[in-house]
């Protein structure tokens, strides 16, 4: 089944061959036909199943007829992070490289206000926004969206996560009652569900996968590690350096200090390594992005901004060196491998308790256990793989549970006098004695009195023994 059975225009047909794809993944069989039939769409997807192209290319065919106005844009693509929405433009000019005309713009944080408005000035055809960035244009009154005829709501789960849902109300509002809207997620919690509900007008659903499902491509293994950070770095080297056939990887935190502090440590050991978090300028994040998808280097650390919709295809390997809080986020950010059937590996650091709970979650959400490496047929068992951190791991906390028992050896050793058993005296200390006489010879002896004799005076006072005179 090839792409010309969807109603797709000649121009986006002749780009799609040009890139080498012929068959549309499921998302796009089923959700094209009714993009272009002028229906709302509700698309449930598991990320990396090809769901930005089901509304760039029925978007492309749409905007061929109409003219874009000054600060009216024609199209509105909302994007939770600045990496999805910058890709979204990518793919843009990818797939429209027959469309001469269309005039494509980019409005996010980082970047220059005035830059982005001189382009909302020559008229956009379509408008890919942040939230935040997108409401400051509104507020300052450089931007009007009673134009919008298409509206694209992507990755609405994401921008619950990231407190967007109160933006987006305001967003609908903003926009024309009669808009076409597009809305894609991975999973449906009540808020979204709640938000579809109001702004959708009877869409048609289009689930191609059960929400919150994993790739089936993608190994998935859980690692055991002690709690302390310089243990968890440890244990990550050594899967690192042990891992088979790793290309690249992805290492997530949720942390953006930790996401530095591991960058650094990555790169003390020798490791080619990249960072990526919200903290950044843009200018940095696009180019560890550029850095990461041109193998320049072999791993990225990253926060959850890369977890949602990057499109880096041959991605072989994620690790989570923190287990997400969210377990919606573990879907996620293991998404980033086993993409566009390629195989892949996805191992997660559990150090604790509170992880080891974690991990519940999202064994309950994804429906399926996550085996530990070393329940693997083949895998060496953790200590084996981790002598090092094992006889650390010793010498930090062994002590404290051998500390009393050489104490009550020596209260022991002070009792012993007191019993019958004998043993071989030691050369540090004396022998023990058996007899509390003989632990006593160190005292001069005490004399012994006897029983008085009427013939024995050494009883008297020695004043009575003086000699005596007497007269005679």
């Amino acid at each position: 089944m090839s792409f010309s059975h969807l109603g797709l225009s000649e121009k986006v047909l002749a780009a799609v061959a040009a890139t080498g794809y012929k068959t549309p993944t499921p998302i796009q069989d089923q959700a094209i036909p009714h993009v272009l039939a002028r229906r709302d769409v509700l698309g449930i997807a598991q990320t990396g199943t090809g769901k930005t192209a089901a509304f760039v290319l029925p978007m492309l065919t749409m905007l061929e007829t109409g003219r874009a106005r000054a600060r009216m844009p024609r199209t509105l693509i909302l994007e939770p992070t600045r990496e999805l929405a910058a890709q979204v433009e990518e793919s843009f000019i990818k797939y429209g490289v027959n469309h001469n005309k269309l005039n494509v713009a980019l409005i996010i944080g980082g970047v220059s206000f005035d830059d982005q408005d001189a382009k909302l000035m020559r008229g956009v055809d379509v408008l890919i926004a942040t939230p935040g960035r997108l409401l400051d244009h509104n507020e300052r009154g450089r931007l009007l969206l009673s134009g919008v005829e298409l509206l694209v709501i992507d990755e609405a789960d994401r921008m619950l996560d990231m407190g967007f849902i109160p933006d987006i109300e305001r967003i609908c509002k903003l926009v024309p009652f009669t808009r076409q809207t597009l809305f894609f997620t991975a999973t449906m919690p009540p808020e979204i569900r709640r938000i579809t509900e109001q702004f959708l007008s009877n869409p048609v659903r289009v689930e191609v996968s059960k929400p919150a499902t994993t790739v089936a491509a993608t190994t998935q293994l859980l690692a055991r590690s002690g709690r302390d950070g310089a243990e968890k770095r440890d244990t990550l080297r050594r899967l690192i350096r042990s891992a088979e056939g790793m290309k690249n990887a992805i290492i997530f935190c949720n942390r953006k200090r930790d996401v530095a502090t591991l960058h650094r440590s990555l790169l003390r050991h020798g490791f080619s390594v990249q960072a990526l978090h919200g903290d950044m300028d843009q200018s940095a994040r696009t180019a560890a992005l550029e850095q990461f998808r041109k193998n320049e280097v072999t791993l990225l650390v990253a926060s959850d901004v890369a977890a949602r919709g990057l499109d880096i295809p041959d991605v072989s390997h994620i690790y989570n060196f923190d287990v997400p809080i969210h377990a919606d986020d573990y879907v996620h950010r293991i998404g980033r491998t086993g993409r566009a059937g390629r195989n892949g590996t996805a191992i997660t650091i559990v150090a604790g308790s509170n992880d080891a709970k974690a991990i519940a979650a999202i064994e309950k959400l994804i429906g399926q256990p996550i085996p530990f490496m070393d329940k693997i047929a083949g895998t060496p068992a953790e200590p084996q793989h981790e002598p090092r951190h094992e006889a650390r791991h010793e010498q930090r906390h062994e002590p404290r549970q051998t500390a009393r028992p050489p104490q009550r050896g020596r209260h022991e050793q002070q009792r012993r006098p007191r019993q019958p058993e004998h043993r071989p005296p030691s050369p540090q200390q004396p022998a023990p004695v058996a007899r509390i006489e003989e632990a006593r010879s160190r005292r001069a002896p005490q004399p012994v009195h006897k029983p008085m004799d009427d013939g024995d005076a050494s009883h008297l006072p020695a004043f009575l023994l003086r000699p005596v005179t007497v007269k005679a």
